[in-house]
């Protein structure tokens, strides 16, 4: 782990505590929800296995060379929204193995690229990756680990879509607008009028999350849910 990221630690630690905490109690959540359907289901396999940690692991390295891959839609939105595709391997691994792996794929991840990396963003990105990742994996994960067929799988990637859709525009605008606009030192105007340029319906933070962060994320999770319904069944044999 390189210096920068022991320093970004000591000089936001209440902040990290906080990323932490909101970690374990989205865990936790998967966790609860995954026994609610084992026991449904009246499955006895455990949560986690060597198996399925050996499979976590590969599936996060994989994330972490995706996220890596950031590419920006000038079209749509400001450069400071860059797209990737890290949470399909997280979202095929909430599919297999059920939503407590699915989020530990998104957590692992963050922590593999801070490591290689660091933050430039004080963690408020990180959390805000994490979170809004999230916001796709555990919904549709749920959904399909109560009820495994075709039919439910697409179900659960049009809930996953609409939830990472909606909830990552609100989150846009009720904080992460103006946690960026605090960590850098900027006005919240001057990163509005970044979205102004693009499209002169941007006014405001919430019109900033209506005409550039709901349609941006609606691709994200189209796009993934799209991949991930492709690729799941043949992937199935191996990931069992």
């Amino acid at each position: 782990m390189n210096t920068d990221l022991f320093t970004s630690i000591a000089q936001n630690a209440l902040f990290v505590l906080e990323f932490l905490g909101i970690v374990v109690a989205i865990i936790i959540i998967a966790y609860l929800v995954e026994l609610a359907a084992k026991k449904k289901n009246g499955s006895t396999e455990r949560i986690l296995t060597t198996k399925k940690m050996v499979v976590i692991g590969m599936f996060s390295a994989i994330a972490t060379l995706l996220f890596l891959l950031e590419f920006p839609l000038p079209f749509l939105a400001p450069g400071f929204y860059e797209m990737d595709f890290s949470e399909l391997p997280a979202l095929i691994a909430g599919f297999a193995y059920g939503p407590v792996a699915g989020v530990m794929v998104e957590f692992l991840k963050i922590l593999i690229k801070l490591a290689i990396k660091g933050t430039s963003t004080a963690f408020v990105g990180d959390l805000a990756n994490f979170v809004i990742g999230c916001a796709l994996i555990l919904p549709a994960s749920i959904c399909y680990s109560f009820k495994k067929n075709k039919k439910m799988a697409i179900l659960s990637c049009v809930i996953g879509t609409i939830v990472i859709a909606g909830f990552g525009s609100i989150f846009n605008a009720l904080y992460l607008l103006p946690a960026f606009s605090k960590v850098y030192g900027m006005d919240l105007a001057v990163i509005v009028e970044a979205g102004t340029q693009i499209n002169p319906h941007i006014t405001s933070p919430w019109t900033m999350a209506l005409w550039a962060v709901l349609p941006f994320n609606l691709i994200k999770g189209a796009v993934d849910s799209v991949i991930t319904m492709l690729v799941y069944k043949p992937l199935r044999k191996f990931l069992k």
